[in-house]
């Protein structure tokens, strides 16, 4: 548990304002295996290695309602709290986007930026008899029923509005007969899919990388314009008819209630990540595009991704 030094009533965050007197924390609002706990161990980690902290980063796994759980703590109880970082991708902002956080709202943390974009993917497991996205939604179209999708996003999250774009494009408009299962991050969802209980998963590269490496699954389908670099052999939507381009940023948010000067100093550590040798190795490792928006100008970015989000959201039926 760290320590807090309290002078006058306020808490000095020593780690950002010069000496270290406790160690951040990192926020992962998932279970480990998923892409919050990547975002939080890898940018933790490469924070200590390149001295842009004192002390290694602890990481938090407060894994419940999509997110919620923790962007409630963190607003609720750690508003002014300059040593937490946590870990947000598009997803947080598809919740937000879908009031799914009990009436939270976006303008209620910081968003201090992303370093990084986290192709989507549709992934089936190694003995699946689906070999092409064409193959999966051709089954979904003869019977609906007959393939569930398992999401390390609740539902009407991220996760689940990936295959849902797919089906708007190919034709199908009853996305209320497409089954998902929403889970605690994508390594759960993985589980399920490699364990047949359900006949796919919809989710982002970085969280499937280990289980395509041991052959557990194959990824039918990346979501982005053109193959991911390291990954030549993963076919795009695009490519096999199916317009859709869904990538996951990865980044940070902070507390709202910290100082501008607290503020700057991790976006400043968080550019420092996004330059370094370690995190380009990470990004070709785990499958990341580049996609660095860091400081002032990303609360804007994360504003207007929220309203395009709603709006999608309302035109797929998943959102009145």
């Amino acid at each position: 548990m760290k320590t807090k030094v309290k002078a006058f009533g306020l808490t000095a965050a020593f780690c950002l304002i010069g000496g270290a007197a406790s160690a951040a924390e990192c926020i992962a609002p998932a279970n480990p295996g998923g892409g919050w706990d990547f975002t939080c161990r890898q940018i933790g980690k490469i924070l200590y290695d390149i001295g842009a902290v004192d002390k290694p980063v602890q990481v938090t796994n407060m894994p419940g309602a999509g997110g919620g759980l923790a962007y409630n703590t963190v607003v609720s109880e750690r508003n002014d709290d300059a040593d937490l970082i946590i870990a947000a991708s598009s997803a947080t902002t598809t919740r937000l986007a879908q009031n799914a956080y009990a009436g939270m709202t976006a303008d209620q943390v910081r968003f201090v930026g992303a370093i990084g974009a986290d192709p989507g993917v549709i992934v089936v497991a190694a003995d699946s008899p689906f070999q092409s996205l064409g193959d999966l939604v051709d089954a979904i179209k003869a019977e609906p029923g007959s393939v569930a999708f398992a999401g390390g996003s609740a539902v009407g999250g991220f996760d689940h509005l990936k295959p849902l774009m797919i089906l708007k494009e190919a034709g199908f408009t009853d996305i209320t007969k497409i089954k998902y299962i929403g889970l605690d991050g994508g390594a759960d969802a993985i589980t399920q899919t490699v364990g047949g209980f359900t006949q796919a998963m919809t989710g982002d590269m970085s969280e499937v990388v280990s289980f395509l490496s041991n052959g557990d699954i194959r990824v039918i389908a990346v979501l982005t314009d053109e193959r991911v670099p390291g990954f030549d052999d993963i076919p795009t939507a695009k490519e096999q008819g199916f317009d859709v381009v869904a990538v996951n940023w990865r980044g940070l948010y902070v507390p709202k209630g910290i100082s501008d000067a607290q503020f700057d100093a991790w976006a400043d550590k968080l550019q420092q990540v996004a330059d370094s040798d370690a995190w380009a190795k990470a990004m070709v490792d785990n499958g990341l595009a580049p996609f660095t928006k860091v400081g002032g100008d990303f609360q804007s970015y994360v504003d207007g991704l929220v309203s395009d989000i709603n709006a999608m959201s309302k035109e797929l039926g998943v959102l009145q």
